[in-house]
């Protein structure tokens, strides 16, 4: 590496919590480093919890035509063609099993489910609290028509139980049979066992010929640690859960704060 030369060759951001402020806008500040980081040989990767269909006029009104990893690692997502290029669905006897385990241990669980495929619905049953203020809210009331079609995910809320309980519990329950993940508040996830944003990332590094020893990743929920532990560094943001911070190479500014700018500016010189 000569000097001054930016150290990676990928830049793997989240999206909630992390490339975007609250109101999913990104600022100009964080917008130039990473059109920085671009112009000095790196590319820049979305790596995203949202499914497509979630977060693809996200990616529309950021302007981003790259390839993006959504669904926790599910889906992998040409943004400029507008394509899915693969997809992974949770095995549906495997969920109803999961769900089964779960609400024996916990009591009854609110649910939705995220159905597969560049324009799959998500559904809310009853009382299931939506928290993204984006999403299209489709609700169901009998749940044999979250089984109807293929599903990407569910996910999970209890009345009484926080995330960080709900999502300990499931794992104890039913997590030889799905993957348990928190994405967000109020987001504890049921994916296809062994799928994480590492594994859809390593997908797409391969596609770009990079590695994890040529990324460094930003993130700010337990849904990003498996990313950090394949990314070279990992940078959690200031607004990051705990349990993130614990496993971080860094720790940056806030979301708010152009905490992703901050950190490629330094490596920028």
């Amino acid at each position: 590496m000569t000097a001054g030369a930016f150290p990676y060759r990928l830049v793997a951001t989240d999206l909630d919590g992390t490339l975007l402020r609250p109101d999913h806008t990104v600022s100009a500040r964080t917008r130039a480093a990473l059109a920085a980081a671009t112009a000095a040989g790196a590319a820049h990767i979305v790596v995203t919890g949202r499914t497509v269909p979630v977060a693809r006029h996200i990616l529309d009104d950021l302007g981003y035509e790259g390839l993006a990893v959504c669904g926790q690692g599910a889906q992998l997502y040409h943004a400029g063609e507008h394509r899915l290029l693969t997809s992974v669905t949770l095995d549906r006897q495997v969920a109803m099993l999961a769900l089964e385990k779960i609400a024996a241990e916990t009591g009854p669980l609110l649910l939705a489910a995220a159905r597969d495929g560049l324009d799959g619905q998500v559904l809310f049953g009853p009382g299931y609290r939506v928290g993204h203020g984006d999403m299209p809210v489709t609700s169901f009331s009998d749940l044999d028509e979250v089984w109807s079609a293929p599903i990407s995910k569910l996910y999970i809320q209890h009345a009484q139980l926080d995330d960080d309980a709900l999502a300990d519990a499931a794992r104890i329950a039913a997590g030889g049979l799905v993957g348990v993940t928190m994405a967000g508040a109020g987001l504890v996830e049921l994916l296809p066992l062994g799928l994480t944003k590492a594994t859809g990332l390593s997908l797409a590094a391969r596609r770009l010929k990079v590695t994890a020893a040529d990324t460094i990743a930003f993130g700010d929920m337990p849904n990003d640690i498996p990313m950090f532990g394949w990314a070279e560094h990992g940078v959690a943001m200031a607004n990051a859960h705990e349990e993130l911070k614990g496993v971080a190479d860094e720790i940056t500014a806030s979301n708010e704060e152009d905490g992703i700018a901050v950190v490629l500016e330094r490596l920028l010189g």
